[in-house]
């Protein structure tokens, strides 16, 4: 078990990146990987992963409260955020995203940290489950419990999203950010609440969102994903937003069918990406699930 470590937890919480290489192997031999992150607080572990199309950045709103308990790492997943593309060889799909998260902990040095993950981050933190490869596990709104039919309407949902925030020109989103009418008219689909997001969150999520170079291939290789067992012998929480209108909400009850032991945890009034709505809520349900 990693001992834990002290790092300071500013009050403002936006801390430049930090970068890590590792390899990971391929039919090809090692590859590199290379990933951005943060890391800020003492405690425990505590490893945070974002959804598709999204970067580490969509958890500082509950980074602060997390760290005060916790060691907390914010991860780019690789092609989000500030973290380079998967080299030619190497799939975007779960067990080339299992190895390298674990590739990642390793690099720095973290022995099982506890994982909370949101949509696909969810769904990678409950594979890092199943592999045993944490602490505990924290999914807020994950992917894979959908129907056929709930899939693709989520799926359509995304690529409609990228390709409005890549069609956009950047005076554009500016300007909208600046209302809390216009940031609803950006990002209400992810946000139960999106008035309460800042501006410059907002416009930095439209670029990653349309600068995401993993996007296509992630998506793609989700097509055929299903998380149909079980991850015994840790903790697993599970908690969906009452206003999640990407994956809805009866997922979870299909999650706690999946994961009989699983703590199934309602968000009221949350959103999809529910960090933003109700840090407080969040912050606990998270650090509950992971003493």
């Amino acid at each position: 078990m990693s001992a834990p470590v002290s790092r300071p937890v500013p009050s403002s919480f936006s801390p430049g990146p930090q970068s890590v290489t590792f390899s990971v192997p391929s039919p090809l031999g090692p590859l590199p990987v290379t990933l951005a992150y943060t890391r800020v607080g003492s405690g425990e572990p505590l490893l945070l992963l974002h959804g598709i199309g999204h970067h580490r950045q969509a958890w500082d709103p509950v980074i602060g409260i997390l760290a005060v308990e916790r060691d907390v790492i914010a991860v780019d997943l690789p092609g989000f955020g500030e973290s380079s593309p998967l080299a030619e060889g190497l799939a975007h799909d779960l067990p080339t995203m299992n190895a390298a998260l674990g590739a990642l902990c390793q690099a720095l040095e973290i022995e099982r940290p506890h994982v909370a993950g949101n949509s696909l981050g969810g769904l990678l933190a409950l594979e890092l489950g199943r592999e045993q490869l944490v602490r505990s596990v924290t999914a807020l709104s994950p992917a894979g419990f959908w129907s056929p039919v709930e899939r693709r309407y989520a799926f359509g949902v995304l690529q409609a999203m990228r390709q409005t925030a890549i069609r956009m020109p950047l005076p554009v989103v500016e300007r909208l950010s600046r209302t809390a009418a216009g940031r609803t008219v950006l990002t209400s689909t992810i946000y139960a609440r999106p008035g309460l997001r800042s501006p410059e969150a907002v416009v930095a999520e439209t670029l990653a969102l349309a600068h995401a170079a993993g996007f296509a291939e992630t998506l793609r290789a989700g097509t055929a994903v299903q998380f149909t067992h079980d991850v015994p012998g840790l903790p697993v929480t599970v908690a969906w937003g009452t206003r999640d209108r990407l994956l809805m909400r009866r997922q979870g009850v299909r999650a706690k069918y999946v994961i009989p032991h699983a703590r199934l945890v309602r968000l009221p009034g949350c959103g999809h990406v529910p960090m933003n709505d109700d840090p407080a809520l969040v912050a606990r349900v998270i650090l509950d699930g992971s003493r």
